[in-house]
């Protein structure tokens, strides 16, 4: 049984920030100066089960290093926008290239820069540790901080729902 209260069957794709929500809000830097993230392996393993099932994944983030767009792309995620300062105009070509509706889909964002986007989709997600903002607009706030398995945790929930969790792409990578 899913604790978030929303029919996940109308969930149709998953948009993700990533500081703060695929990584901890607290980044080490590199000495060149270059940030490094750290990444949940379950968040990962989740979110290449739901590419493999047919749900379309997106990255939309302020960030914009080479790591980042590796690590996403090899879990077979396509839609990848880096340096993102505007995010809405980038979610606007998410949708317009996968032909879904806002409200079809699911965004999980933890700040200010994702407040835009997060106003008009049909389930706005924040993690535990989102700021105050956007836990007023979320309509579901995970009890996983950034880093922590947020992805994990509502993608999980809403392939149960779906009926698309368990299946025999779920027992290899």
């Amino acid at each position: 049984m899913s604790s978030i209260n929303f029919d996940l069957r109308t969930i149709k794709a998953f948009v993700f920030d990533v500081d703060g929500v695929l990584s901890s809000d607290i980044i080490p830097l590199h000495p060149n100066g270059e940030p490094m993230r750290t990444v949940n392996i379950k968040d990962g393993f989740a979110m290449q089960l739901a590419v493999k099932k047919g749900y379309p994944l997106a990255i939309i983030t302020g960030g914009n290093t080479e790591a980042v767009k590796t690590r996403f792309s090899r879990l077979g995620i396509s839609h990848i926008y880096m340096g993102s300062s505007i995010k809405k105009k980038d979610f606007a070509d998410f949708l317009q290239k996968t032909g879904l509706s806002a409200q079809e889909i699911m965004y999980v964002g933890d700040d200010i820069p994702d407040y835009e986007i997060m106003c008009q989709v049909a389930l706005p997600v924040a993690p535990a540790d989102a700021s105050p903002e956007i836990k007023e607009i979320a309509k579901y706030i995970s009890p996983r901080k950034g880093g922590e398995g947020v992805a994990r945790d509502v993608i999980e929930q809403t392939m149960r729902a779906q009926g698309t969790w368990m299946c025999d792409e779920a027992f290899g990578w």
